[in-house]
């Protein structure tokens, strides 16, 4: 039996598991990668994370490992295409996000601004330490995350909604959300110093 303590939320799922020990909450610094993770959550809007992460090797195939240059530039027959792929959620409008999603990252990065650096302006470039005892503790949206969503909407984006937001910013270590008893806790909050 495993007797490592970890957040409640990732039960007992070997990959659950695997990508709370080693993703999630982790502070997270490339453009591209935090362009991937804010689609993913994205794709999760309704679903279950677990459900988005069974499937992240399929949505890397079917968005060229999201480049943005090559996502953006997706024709209406390769984004209808990705209605008949079962490796990834087939809902039009998600999948359109994406698309969407790719070209207005590459417009704040044409603007001048570094994805990255836009990203973690919400929080003052430094992870924020929480120290919630219980899950049910958690907020499921900030002031933060609401600031984060408007300007991501205004800028173009599409499924960005502040609990998205705040699910984005746990997983890429934004805010250190695990918890106090969690074997991952004292070292993401040591990193975060």
């Amino acid at each position: 039996m495993d007797a490592v303590q970890r957040c409640a939320w990732c039960g007992v799922d070997p990959l659950y598991q695997h990508y709370h020990d080693t993703v999630w909450g982790r502070p997270e610094r490339d453009s591209r990668e935090l362009f991937k993770k804010l689609c993913l959550d994205g794709q999760q809007a309704g679903l279950s994370w677990i459900t988005i992460l069974r499937k992240e090797a399929n949505y890397d195939a079917a968005f060229f490992a999201f480049d943005p240059l090559r996502v953006a530039a997706m024709t209406d027959a390769e984004a209808a295409a990705q209605m008949h792929n079962a490796g990834i959620v087939r809902n039009r409008l998600k999948i359109r996000s994406i698309i969407n999603n790719a070209a207005a990252y590459l417009a704040i990065e044409q603007g001048g601004t570094d994805f990255s650096t836009y990203i973690w302006s919400f929080v003052g470039g430094q992870t924020v330490t929480n120290a919630w005892l219980t899950q049910a503790e958690v907020p499921t949206e900030t002031a933060q995350s609401r600031a984060m969503s408007k300007a991501l909407k205004k800028s173009g984006f599409s499924f960005v909604g502040p609990t998205i937001c705040y699910a984005f910013m746990q997983a890429v270590g934004m805010v250190n959300d695990h918890q106090p008893s969690c074997h991952c806790y004292q070292s993401l909050t040591k990193r975060a110093r």
